[in-house]
């Protein structure tokens, strides 16, 4: 059911995985940290069978033909022109778009440059920017909750400490809640010279130098009540930085790691978004 593609760009050659009918409505599926592509295998083959076209690539830093060695090249303007770059090679004009974590972000910010180019959004986990920003400055509860990434900017030694002991770190980072198979693909990729720093630099490429503003694509935003890196007030506050069509669902007792977790539930929500834009 699976493809595996390479999808070559000005950048490098993305891996990708793929599904569906080449003629079929395109879908482009953007990972997150400390994951890959496979994240979204559940969604991406049932897609395919529904008549999709679903693309999952391996993002920058992730793809090993993708894996620029300065910081400076990971910023948002990259990861969102990574974003048109692999639509323009697949030849799609308009996509619809979908994105995890950082893909999340990624999908926001390319949704605000490129609001032609979507035909809808669809975000999980992961508040509209301006709505984690503010958050992040006003409620207590939001600012811890993204103090790793305060940590994680700042010291080369966030990789040994990943990596030592069969990469605890990274293992208990999914909480038990990724099927372990997933889990050791994950790390075996992330271990691999260079991968776990480029997956870093997503981070320590420091924050967008523009503001994002309100998007008017037709959106869908899950969020998952027991996810431990975003708290409920930007995932509430995300309605109010929609101009488009929102629908906002709200899965309980799921943890941040919801696509794995429930591909069931997210696909279902996923494919009932599609089908009404």
């Amino acid at each position: 059911m699976i493809e595996q593609l390479s999808i070559p760009t000005a950048a490098g050659s993305f891996d990708a995985i793929a599904a569906g009918p080449e003629d079929g409505r395109p879908v482009l599926l953007l990972h997150g940290f400390p994951e890959a592509a496979v994240e979204w295998e559940h969604q991406v083959a049932t897609l395919g069978v529904l008549g999709y076209r679903a693309v999952a690539p391996d993002q920058r830093g992730y793809s090993p033909g993708v894996r620029p060695e300065q910081a400076s090249e990971y910023g948002i303007d990259d990861l969102v022109g990574d974003v048109i770059a692999i639509a323009d090679r697949l030849g799609w004009n308009e996509f619809d778009l979908i994105g995890h974590d950082w893909g999340g972000a990624v999908a926001w910010w390319t949704a605000d440059a490129h609001p032609g180019r979507l035909r809808s959004l669809a975000v999980i986990s992961t508040p509209h920017p301006a709505a984690l920003a503010e958050a992040m400055k006003t409620d207590e509860d939001q600012h811890l909750r993204s103090a790793y990434m305060t940590e994680w900017r700042q010291t080369r030694v966030t990789e040994r400490r990943m990596l030592e002991n069969n990469a605890d770190a990274l293992r208990r980072m999914f909480d038990w809640k990724v099927p372990p198979s997933k889990i050791d693909e994950y790390i075996q990729r992330l271990s691999e010279p260079g991968a776990l720093t480029a997956a870093l630099n997503w981070y320590r490429a420091g924050r967008p130098g523009g503001k994002i503003g309100p998007i008017e694509t037709p959106t869908l935003y899950i969020w998952s009540t027991e996810d431990a890196a975003f708290g409920s007030t930007a995932a509430l506050d995300t309605a109010n930085r929609v101009t488009g069509p929102y629908r906002f669902e709200m899965i309980e007792d799921v943890s941040h790691w919801v696509v794995e977790e429930a591909p069931e539930a997210v696909t279902s929500l996923l494919v009932e978004h599609l089908s009404s834009h």
